[in-house]
């Protein structure tokens, strides 16, 4: 016990230290397996058809798949907390472990207590994963696949084209357009938001766009003032009028981010903006809520893979588990697929079809939990 107490970290119980070194192993080990398997399952045969289908070096596909990558492992997060928590409670349970804590009196919901932290941390971590290295990785790997691999020859046609338009650190215009055709220099649906001293000062809205002797012009149209308080009015109606942005539809196409690509942070700045043209932003809101509940999913499939392994009768191996962990996780994204369906068509509010999944598995989580005792 002394030897015990020497390597132990302040503050931290005996307790504590039971179940993060019984949940530890399996977490790293769930990171490592799911990864694998989505390596396996689609990243590795999309290498292995560049390079033999399409004669692409192997340097470049050794670039493309270390883009795709963090966005891999940070899928595997939530997976990896349900595997070691389901792994850890069951090793417990199997040694007998939980009986003797409970015959001490201790209660499950303190044997939660350090799973629960170590989630949390997980979920942190995700989100600012997801909210940092993802969507450079990302940006990066459709880049680098669009005009390295394909040779710019993928559809020219392109949807929520979103560009800012800074100087000297400055925003000055930011640009959003429905759809664009870089080949034919058509815009389709535009919107653009000038800025002065950080405000917004004018908006205008056109129904087309078109790239004509180096320059651009959009059609049929009208402009708006938006005064210090916000208030919108209409200043005057267009049928033709030229656009005072320096960048060929090739450039555009290389300088524009997908929402999908990304942060949270970003998205809602890009929702925000583009509400004002008036579309439906139904998708863009699901797509926004989804990248802030999926990392708290952690929280969620830790605590019920604990209730779930401590509840199990006999012991079993890791192959169970694993087995078990896809089963549940499979019915999770289930449901998430069909919330986020009925949210981008507006069946349901956005922020119900991103966090019913979390909900819905949370409350099957608790019923574990309070099983145990």
């Amino acid at each position: 016990m002394k030897n015990a107490q020497t390597i132990s970290l302040p503050g931290l119980h005996i307790l504590d230290r039971l179940i993060l070194r019984a949940t530890g192993g399996p977490f790293i080990f769930g990171v490592l397996i799911f990864t694998l398997i989505f390596v396996a399952g689609d990243l590795l045969f999309q290498a292995a058809r560049l390079i033999i289908e399409q004669g692409v070096s192997l340097g470049v596909v050794v670039r493309l798949f270390l883009y795709r990558l963090p966005e891999v492992v940070a899928m595997t997060f939530p997976m990896s907390s349900l595997l070691a928590t389901l792994l850890g409670m069951t090793t417990l349970a199997a040694g007998s472990e939980l009986i003797a804590l409970r015959s001490l009196g201790i209660p499950f919901s303190r044997v939660l207590r350090p799973i629960v932290a170590a989630a949390l941390l997980v979920s942190v971590g995700t989100l600012a994963f997801n909210e940092t290295v993802v969507p450079i990785t990302s940006i990066a790997a459709d880049r680098l696949l669009k005009y390295e691999v394909m040779k710019n020859q993928a559809s020219a046609l392109q949807e929520k084209v979103f560009l800012r338009d800074e100087s000297g650190g400055e925003l000055r215009r930011v640009l959003y357009v429905d759809q664009m055709d870089a080949r034919r220099g058509i815009m389709k649906g535009v919107m653009v938001h000038e800025f002065e001293g950080g405000r917004l000062a004018r908006t205008s809205i056109a129904q087309e766009g078109i790239w004509r002797d180096g320059q651009w012009w959009i059609e049929d149209g009208r402009v708006y003032d938006v005064n210090k308080q916000g208030e919108i009015n209409l200043l005057f109606r267009f049928e033709r009028q030229k656009l005072a942005l320096n960048l060929s539809p090739d450039q555009i196409q290389r300088s524009t981010r997908r929402p999908v690509d990304m942060s949270a942070r970003e998205l809602w700045a890009y929702i925000r903006q583009a509400s004002m043209i008036g579309t439906d932003l139904s998708r863009l809101w699901v797509m926004f809520h989804l990248k802030l509940a999926v990392p708290w999913a952690c929280v969620i499939m830790a605590v019920l893979g604990a209730g779930f392994g401590a509840s199990r009768r006999g012991r079993s191996g890791s192959g169970t588990g694993f087995g078990i962990s896809v089963v549940i996780v499979f019915a999770y994204y289930v449901v998430m697929s069909m919330c986020r369906a009925l949210g981008e068509a507006g069946a349901i509010w956005p922020s119900v079809a991103a966090w019913t999944p979390n909900l819905a598995f949370m409350a099957v989580a608790v019923f574990f939990a309070r099983r145990v005792d």
